[in-house]
């Protein structure tokens, strides 16, 4: 079954485009307007919508970029036998599109949920390659000090009655879809949201990130994580822009401070808003972006 974007063309209104993989694997992603590259890599359960209205407000004025990782909204969503959705081949992936795309200019990196650990993945890898970076309800390390891991999110990372409840039922991109913005979504915004995921063979993206969140040494994705933990220090110079909302209960204040301890000279800010924290407060995101571009021509 494939999802149709096209009966959300008035919230999403965005030209599809398509990078086919080394695997044969198509991985679909927004690419409009021109100028400066700002690219946008979201976490799970969302996909590319979570930005529609960023891509809006900045495509006069930038090339905005928005992937969907594979498994995700528009691109193809492959069983375990052809795709493993791990940390480093979200980020190989993240890393071959960009590559296609022979960006002649330094990129402004906005991430969100996991898609700070496989765009930071990215940034490590390419540092000279970044010129700002806004962060948004994510994280790039491990969990912080002192910091509980969420007892919903262990449900589906550790039982088999989490990873049931997400392949017959959508629970992950649902319960999301209702939690995680305080001031509501619209009917038609949470059918955005869960739509791509319409049945258990779509579902495999949204479980397996849950499940290869790593934790301990010996969890698959751990070394990726700790490269990239590590490697944070090669952007310390680069500017930043952290936005958190204060309602998230996996994005803690717990990530909102370590964000500030390794980017002390970042500009900081948080909301009264919840874990999509675009769905509440995106327009004062938008204007610290807009402050953020000024102020580092």
């Amino acid at each position: 079954m494939a999802f149709d974007a096209d009966s959300f063309k008035d919230l999403y209104p965005f030209s599809q485009n398509y990078f086919t993989h080394q695997s044969g694997l198509k991985q679909h992603y927004v690419d409009e307007g021109s100028g400066e590259p700002l690219v946008m890599v979201h976490g799970n359960p969302s996909w590319s919508f979570l930005y529609r209205d960023m891509i809006k407000e900045f495509r006069g004025q930038m090339r905005t970029i928005a992937p969907d990782h594979i498994g995700c909204g528009l691109s193809d969503k492959p069983g375990l036998d052809k795709f493993g959705y791990t940390l480093k081949e979200h980020v190989d992936n993240l890393e071959a599109l960009i590559e296609s795309l022979n960006l002649s200019e330094p990129i402004n990196l906005a991430v969100h949920d996991w898609g700070g650990a496989i765009g930071m993945g990215y940034a490590t890898r390419h540092p000279e390659k970044i010129k700002r970076m806004i962060v948004m309800n994510t994280g790039a390390f491990r969990l912080p000090h002192d910091c509980p891991f969420p007892w919903p999110i262990w449900i589906f990372r550790n039982t088999s009655l989490g990873a049931k409840l997400n392949e017959h039922f959508n629970a992950f991109s649902f319960i999301a879809s209702h939690t995680c913005s305080i001031k509501g979504m619209s009917a038609k915004v949470r059918e955005g949201f869960t739509s791509p995921y319409d049945c258990p063979a779509n579902r495999v993206a949204t479980t397996r990130f849950v499940q290869d969140i790593p934790l301990i040494p010996s969890d698959p994705s751990y070394d990726e994580l700790m490269r990239i933990e590590n490697g944070l220090e090669k952007l310390i110079d680069k500017p930043m822009l952290i936005c958190f909302g204060k309602k998230d209960f996996v994005f803690t204040r717990h990530f909102y401070f370590e964000w500030k301890k390794r980017f002390p000279q970042a500009q900081a800010y948080s909301f009264n808003a919840g874990h999509y924290l675009l769905e509440d407060v995106g327009e004062q995101v938008f204007s610290l972006m807009r402050k953020l571009f000024a102020r580092n021509n």
